[in-house]
């Protein structure tokens, strides 16, 4: 296992592919960790030296206090890039990740070669329904993230998916389950106050915008207004649910892939 030591703390990362590739970061949405990317590394490592971490509050990085903000998580991504001496890279981030890579496309552009944010909007849900979990898992606890587990799989997947994949549906759910309370609390807290609508012009980096059809926690709405408000951006939309990575597999990395490598 490797970890970058950060102010506060570890941030756990793996580093696959050829060395001498251009770097692909990939950060994951709120509730899972790094090997929601699983299915998509023996592609992404053909052509990417694949830089994948857990967020912090996830897997086996660092928990601290909370709320965070995604300036916060965005920053992280920064000093794992400072300290593995990579100056810029492609980003490719979902949902949570997705907010990352917008905030690291108005912000630090100069880190990012190419973007693609997946399954995200500029602003993800209503204080009153963050507020709401924030409250039940910090009062519940790991009862708490068991519950959420159980109901995300109706979220995060189809049910034609769900039914024929349930072992893959299993392994990605239980990562939230597994998800540190306290840190998953804190990470609400970042989505919940992230709100990029007026920001995203800002964005000067060749973007893609991917959406999932059945994605009822970002609907393909919000794709489309990052689209519209992020010049030149590029769109694609797979039936899936929320983690169209999975659902969508081979189609949605082959067109990470298209895009990153286009001139």
């Amino acid at each position: 296992m490797a970890f970058v030591q950060l102010a506060e703390g570890e941030l756990h990362y793996q580093l696959e592919g050829p060395e001498g590739a251009p770097v692909l970061v990939l950060s994951n949405s709120l509730g899972t960790d790094l090997h929601m990317w699983d299915i998509q590394i023996p592609a992404f490592t053909e052509h990417f030296r694949v830089l994948r971490y857990d967020t912090r509050g996830h897997g086996k990085s660092l928990v601290t206090e909370g709320p965070y903000s995604i300036e916060q998580l965005g920053r992280d991504v920064i000093a794992l890039l400072d300290a593995l001496g990579i100056q810029r890279a492609h980003f490719c981030g979902l949902s949570m990740g997705g907010l990352i890579g917008q905030w690291l496309g108005i912000h630090a552009s100069e880190r990012l070669q190419r973007l693609v944010v997946c399954n995200t909007a500029a602003k993800i849900g209503t204080p009153d329904t963050w507020n709401s979990r924030i409250e039940m898992v910090l009062r519940d606890g790991s009862a708490a993230m068991v519950a959420l587990r159980d109901a995300s799989i109706a979220r995060w997947f189809t049910a034609d998916f769900a039914a024929a994949n349930p072992h893959q549906a299993k392994q990605i759910t239980d990562m939230l389950a597994a998800t540190s309370p306290k840190g998953y609390a804190a990470n609400c807290g970042a989505v919940r106050d992230a709100d990029f609508r007026e920001q995203l012009s800002l964005i000067k980096v060749p973007t893609l915008v991917i959406a999932g059809t059945e994605d009822a926690v970002t609907p393909p709405a919000g794709s489309h207004f990052i689209q519209s408000h992020v010049r030149g951006a590029e769109y694609a939309e797979f039936y899936a649910a929320h983690l169209s990575n999975v659902q969508a597999d081979a189609a949605f990395s082959d067109r990470v892939i298209k895009f990153l490598l286009a001139r």
